[in-house]
């Protein structure tokens, strides 16, 4: 490259203008291979974000500064947000921006010095999702114990996704599934994990959701680590089960969703009951009915026996029975109490009867004496009362007589 090209030939014994000199001096940066492809590391200060997209910030260490700046169609590259202090690594190449007569590096790229920007914008993620609540225990819905249809989200190709469905027929196969397929790496694989989730969560008849991935390097796994496809999972109003990558690995949609696995099979696995199990259950839950609708059967017809011979016992049968054997009773009271009564008069009768023999006329002409009585049948029991020549009856105990006074004494 000509350094020259630019340069007024006329200038070039006499006096240079402040923009042939920039212009001179930025050739100078831009033809040097050094600077033309440079990595260099520093500390972030004074960093700004253009409205128009653009990064401002400068680099500096212990004893000088680097301005810099990243246009906006490298910025939106970028994995992680660069806040102010953090130790960065910028690639790019340094230039002088002649309007400003200053030299500056221009930004291709940039990292974390020390960590990968993958890593950290995960951290950066993961922390400002926290922040949100989106981890909050309180936000985890729970899983359906007996999910009748269950979503998957991976990719059809997936050795994940034969792993699922054979856990899944093998532990509970009379649930239906339904499998939104979709990449799962690379960089459509965010939005179409997206689309197949809110498919799912739109249908009525989907009981659980299923987000799996074989396992991989955190580059592999890295649609998982998407803005978008975890506010997809944390807003979604169907239990999400996340089985990602292996049991040591862990993405924002772990975090998000309502379950954790460690793996696919596991998510499967933890989705569902263990029909066996159920089985087994059914079967105990079964004995133990039958065993106590036997006993409430003894008991209630116990009961009922009871309340028969209650009612048996309370009835007007048992009364009136009650009322004939009070009758019968008293019957038999009266009546021994009027043969007692009778005995009684008949006792004193007997008595009486005796001594009305004892002082009885009858028993006294037995004895040998009589009544006198007149034709009249008056009595006489003086002999002052007859005169010579009257006619009597003289009345003995076993009959009467006829006779004269012939005389008295």
């Amino acid at each position: 490259m000509d350094l020259f090209a630019n340069l007024d030939p006329e200038n070039l014994s006499s006096v240079w203008t402040v923009s042939d000199a920039n212009r001179y001096i930025r050739d100078l940066f831009e033809t040097d291979v050094t600077l033309s492809d440079i990595e260099i590391e520093g500390e972030v200060s004074n960093f700004t974000q253009a409205r128009s997209g653009h990064l401002y910030f400068t680099l500096k260490d212990g004893s000088s500064q680097l301005k810099c700046v990243m246009w906006r169609s490298n910025a939106e590259r970028l994995l992680f947000d660069p806040q102010e202090g953090d130790q960065v690594v910028a690639r790019g190449n340094v230039s002088v921006y002649e309007a400003g007569g200053q030299y500056q590096m221009y930004a291709s790229r940039l990292h974390p010095a020390g960590r990968g920007d993958l890593a950290l914008a995960f951290e950066q993620l993961k922390q400002r999702l926290a922040q949100e609540g989106l981890f909050d225990a309180e936000r985890k819905k729970p899983l359906p114990p007996f999910p009748k249809k269950i979503g998957i989200v991976t990719s059809l190709d997936a050795a994940a996704l034969r792993d699922m469905i054979n856990v899944l027929s093998r532990r509970y196969p009379i649930a239906e599934v339904l499998i939104a397929p979709t990449l799962v790496q690379g960089n459509g694989a965010p939005a179409g994990i997206v689309r197949s989730l809110q498919w799912l969560d739109g249908r009525d008849d989907i009981d659980l959701i299923i987000v799996a991935r074989g396992g991989g390097s955190i580059e592999d796994l890295w649609a998982f680590n998407d803005e978008a496809v975890a506010r997809s999972v944390a807003n979604a109003k169907t239990p999400i089960v996340s089985g990602v990558g292996h049991e040591t690995d862990f993405t924002i949609v772990d975090f998000v969703s309502d379950l954790r696995a460690p793996t696919p099979s596991a998510a499967a696995e933890q989705s569902t009951p263990n029909f066996e199990d159920i089985s087994n259950y059914v079967m105990g839950a079964r004995q133990f009915l039958d065993r106590r609708m036997t006993q409430i059967v003894m008991d209630r017809q116990e009961k009922l026996d009871g309340l028969t011979r209650a009612i048996e016992l309370l009835g007007p049968s048992n009364a009136l029975n009650i009322s004939y054997q009070q009758l019968n009773l008293y019957n038999q009271r009266l009546k021994s109490a009027m043969d007692q009564t009778l005995a009684e008069i008949k006792q004193s009768v007997l008595l009486a009867s005796a001594k009305l023999d004892g002082v009885s006329p009858t028993a006294t002409l037995e004895r040998g004496y009589a009544i006198i009585k007149d034709k009249g049948g008056k009595l006489h029991s003086s002999v002052a009362d007859l005169a010579k020549g009257d006619t009597v009856e003289i009345q003995m105990h076993d009959g009467s007589a006829s006779a004269e006074i012939t005389g008295k004494n």
